[in-house]
């Protein structure tokens, strides 16, 4: 008579077994479905670079002080508006390298600011900026920053946009860490780490930077980034998330510098892709030369009017 108690366990325990290999087997299979952190990456960046191949875009650039009141950002002073025109080709292997120019059209007083920007997905290729200031008639080169002095990537036309910010490539230089899943914006979101290596980190002022990507549109919606003293020291926000030719892109993004609190935001008026671009109106000569480049640029402009 004592058998079937033992018999009865002896079943439990096999049913127990059965549904902890089975759940074990559907966490593998979880796990094998989620994509890494640099595969995520990866895809975010792709899409990126689509708003910049054979492109002409027209963008809003607005800077201020910033404040918070009723628990909103608002600006604290009357913005400082300006108008660019950029142009822009992916080259290089798998088109993941980028040339770009963007052109200041206002306030009249910056009008023919420019910048020739060459982007290398290569981590043994260091990215290269050239700014033009038409009222003194130069073009200065503008080395990246580095952590060992006080130097400081470039800011775009003055805002809290530096040159660095708008990088994309070069993921071998970073140890990418998927550090769980969230909500952001409403949105279901991978978190993800990105701590630069020793090289890297000499070049960056960015000792961690971590990122909320939309799971369904693989789009950064926030950045944290952080010193080397773990300080947050800005956040970048991006909203008006569209699909544009197949691709979700957010046409608004908004730096928020937490140390001077001003603020800058980028909007995308029109994205224009599939121009022919000619291959030498991405050079110097088109910050240079005033009438070469509105010349070109009409031309560019003809071909989405």
């Amino acid at each position: 008579m004592k058998v079937l108690p033992q018999l009865f366990n002896a079943q439990k325990w096999t049913l127990s077994l059965s549904a902890l290999l089975a759940l074990a087997l559907l966490n593998s299979n979880a796990a094998l479905a989620q994509p890494s952190a640099r595969e995520i990456l990866e895809r975010v960046e792709d899409a990126q670079r689509s708003t910049t191949n054979s492109a002409f875009n027209r963008i809003q650039l607005s800077s201020c002080q910033f404040g918070v009141r009723d628990n909103q950002i608002t600006c604290t002073e009357r913005p400082r508006v300006k108008a660019l025109e950029s142009v822009g080709v992916n080259f290089g292997p798998e088109n993941k390298d980028t040339r770009s120019v963007t052109i200041v059209l206002e306030p009249p007083a910056e009008k023919g600011i420019g910048m020739l920007s060459v982007t290398y997905d290569d981590s043994d290729l260091d990215n290269e900026t050239w700014l033009y200031l038409s009222a003194l008639g130069t073009v200065k080169r503008i080395a990246s920053g580095n952590s060992d002095d006080d130097t400081e990537p470039a800011s775009i036309f003055g805002s809290e946009f530096t040159t660095e910010d708008q990088d994309t490539g070069k993921l071998d230089e970073y140890t990418l860490t998927l550090v769980e899943e969230g909500v952001e914006a409403g949105r279901d979101v991978w978190i993800i780490e990105s701590i630069p290596n020793e090289e890297r980190a000499r070049k960056t002022r960015y000792a961690r930077t971590v990122q909320y990507i939309d799971k369904e549109r693989f789009v950064a919606l926030r950045a944290d980034l952080y010193d080397q003293h773990d300080r947050e020291i800005k956040r970048l926000l991006a909203s008006r998330v569209e699909l544009i030719n197949d691709v979700w892109v957010a046409r608004s993004l908004t730096m928020m510098n937490l140390v001077s609190n001003r603020l800058s935001n980028m909007a995308i008026l029109e994205i224009n892709t599939g121009i022919d671009v000619p291959e030498d109106f991405l050079s110097q000569r088109t910050l240079t030369d005033v009438a070469f480049r509105e010349t070109e640029l009409q031309k560019l402009r003809e071909q989405i009017n």
